[in-house]
């Protein structure tokens, strides 16, 4: 780990702008130095290098404070199959607790900085603050329940509902963060987001083209604005009650 992707300087979860998105809310004061003491290291990570990879010990939790990141695993031909974004105020890492090693590579899309939570320590305090212990298992859950929606996708749903149910999922985690409702920028390739839906390229190409010429979407390279939201919505639920 080189020493220029480190910075030791004090890191604040009292004073950051994602406190409520990755920490737990009630905390006292006293509660929150604690927590400050334990999160005190900030990782930059370039864009595409690994924040971590498939088979590397695991020793930390990582709560992004900017950038976006992908998870992929190296598929049987050799190829990265994505399995996830994540974007700031979500927390990665959670992979690596089951066997202490990670079981996939974590890339940033672009520039990013997280928040180092080593997870023996956020263990150690998870039994002394309540709190903390539930956020944590809500982090997992979360994670669970995501995972269930992605199955969901590739089960069943044509390419024009898994494209439809992913962009309404970003923009949905975006306007969470303070971010548009209806507009967004896509960190990510088109081939990546064809290898997290199970689509190919062409597919993925295509189906934005017929979004755009059904009025759904507007598309200027990696921006797109949703002009009918209510459409995408339909796509997605007509999938799910049949």
């Amino acid at each position: 780990m080189s020493a220029m992707n480190l910075q030791t300087i004090k890191v604040a979860c009292s004073n950051c702008n994602l406190r409520e998105l990755c920490m737990p809310m009630g905390l006292n004061a006293e509660e929150l130095d604690r927590i400050d003491e334990v999160v005190s290291l900030r990782r930059k990570v370039k864009r595409g290098t690994p924040l971590f990879r498939n088979g590397e010990k695991f020793s930390s939790l990582y709560a992004i404070r900017t950038g976006f990141f992908k998870t992929c695993v190296a598929s049987e031909d050799g190829r990265d199959q994505v399995t996830g974004f994540q974007m700031a105020g979500e927390i990665i890492g959670l992979d690596g607790i089951v066997n202490d090693q990670h079981t996939c590579d974590a890339v940033a899309l672009e520039d990013a900085e997280v928040c180092v939570m080593p997870f023996d320590r956020i263990e150690e305090l998870s039994r002394e603050i309540n709190g903390l212990q539930r956020h944590v298992h809500k982090i997992m859950s979360r994670e669970i329940v995501r995972e269930h929606g992605v199955m969901l996708l590739l089960g069943s749903m044509r390419a024009e509902e898994r494209l439809a149910a992913f962009l309404l999922n970003l923009v949905q985690r975006l306007h969470a963060r303070g971010f548009s409702q209806s507009e967004l920028i896509l960190r990510m390739t088109r081939e990546e987001i064809g290898s997290y839906l199970g689509l190919k390229l062409e597919t993925v190409s295509r189906t934005f083209s017929k979004f755009v010429e059904d009025g759904i979407v507007e598309v200027k390279q990696r921006h797109v604005r949703i002009l009918n939201t209510e459409a995408l919505t339909h796509l997605v639920n007509h999938e799910t009650c049949n």
